[in-house]
């Protein structure tokens, strides 16, 4: 599943989409907008890689953060509910993780990366542990939102 199959899926069904991206530094943003015509399903990506950026930008509430982290399902939720909110958008991604190679802990590993999806009022959350360099573990995940959402939007 490609992001050639995700955007003909947009576009097909009349659907626009926002992302936040963390870990991944506005890549699934670029590719998004790297298709012909995207600018009828893409609507807005914001790149909140600090904790204030996900509280100014995104309304992610400063206590979740605090009482969970940056990296934790119960930000990633807030974070995708945020970019519903503050868009016009049916589909919405949210991410958050360690890429590494540093900054990971036992109970939070380098390649752990927590997603928030949105898709037509359906919430729901899900978090990844992938392995690899720094680049390898950006592309994984963008990888993984890409067929997450093409799953949702195929079924």
């Amino acid at each position: 599943m490609s992001i050639q199959d995700l955007s003909i899926l947009l576009i097909k069904q009349s659907l626009n989409i926002s992302v936040a991206e963390s870990c991944t530094g506005g890549r699934l943003s670029a590719l998004l907008t790297s298709i012909s015509g995207s600018s009828t399903y893409f609507d807005r990506g914001y790149i909140t890689y600090s904790n204030q950026a996900k509280i100014d930008m995104l309304d992610v509430d400063a206590e979740i953060l605090e009482q969970f982290g940056a990296v934790s399902e119960q930000t990633v939720y807030e974070m995708v509910n945020g970019v519903i909110q503050n868009s016009h958008s049916d589909v919405a991604v949210s991410i958050t993780g360690i890429a590494g190679p540093t900054g990971g802990t036992a109970e939070k590993p380098v390649g752990m990366v927590c997603f928030g999806f949105c898709v037509k009022d359906k919430y729901f959350v899900k978090t990844q542990h992938f392995s690899g360099d720094r680049e390898t573990v950006v592309v994984s995940s963008i990888d993984f939102a890409i067929q997450t959402l093409v799953n949702e939007l195929s079924s």
